[in-house]
């Protein structure tokens, strides 16, 4: 039988060492996240978690089943700092899909490319081109597209009391050839269940 002989230095080194070892992964534990992580470029927006963003609650409108009409839906919506921001949050939102069995009234793809507003309390809303492009047309069509949008804003909105459209950053006489648009829409309830 073969004995080993550890003198006393030796296990004061052995202890040093694992001791030394155990330091230090618990420093990279504690601290590698760190390290792995880059931080962020000075004056870079940081993302805020979901549950901290703000939102209201706003009412925006998609096609009934009937086809004919529009139904209101209560839905929350990013919050915007002022009027000009709180209607681009609720275009926004109105340009969305719709939930079924509701349909949506404005063509997809369509995209919003800007937003203005009057003294006198008229948005222009500038949107790309699909809004006509991919409109299906009809003349009931295209009134529920337009009331889509102006009551969205104007019921949500006080400070809003017409809508013009324009797309691609010109006025427009219609969407399909049926509803004139060369001028502002005020709101209009009659098209709502």
């Amino acid at each position: 039988m073969m004995r080993v002989h550890i003198k006393h230095r030796d296990l004061v080194l052995y202890g040093s060492l694992a001791a030394g070892l155990i330091a230090a992964l618990i420093a990279l534990g504690v601290f590698l996240p760190r390290w792995l992580s880059t931080p962020p470029e000075e004056g870079a927006a940081q993302e805020t978690p979901a549950a901290e963003v703000r939102k209201i609650r706003a009412r925006l409108f998609y096609v009934a089943e009937d086809g004919v009409r529009l139904a209101p839906v209560e839905q929350e919506v990013l919050y915007g700092e002022g009027a000009l921001e709180q209607a681009k949050r609720i275009v926004e939102a109105q340009l969305g899909p719709a939930r079924p069995p509701l349909a949506s009234a404005i063509p997809a793809g369509t995209k919003l490319r800007t937003i203005f507003l009057t003294q006198g309390g008229t948005a222009y809303i500038d949107l790309s081109q699909e809004i006509s492009a991919a409109h299906p047309g009809g003349t009931t069509n295209e009134i529920l597209t337009v009331y889509t949008l102006v009551n969205a804003l104007t019921v949500n909105l006080p400070a809003i009391t017409s809508v013009q459209l324009l797309i691609d950053g010109r006025e427009i006489d219609s969407l399909a050839g049926h509803v004139d648009l060369r001028r502002p829409f005020g709101q209009d309830l009659q098209w709502v269940m």
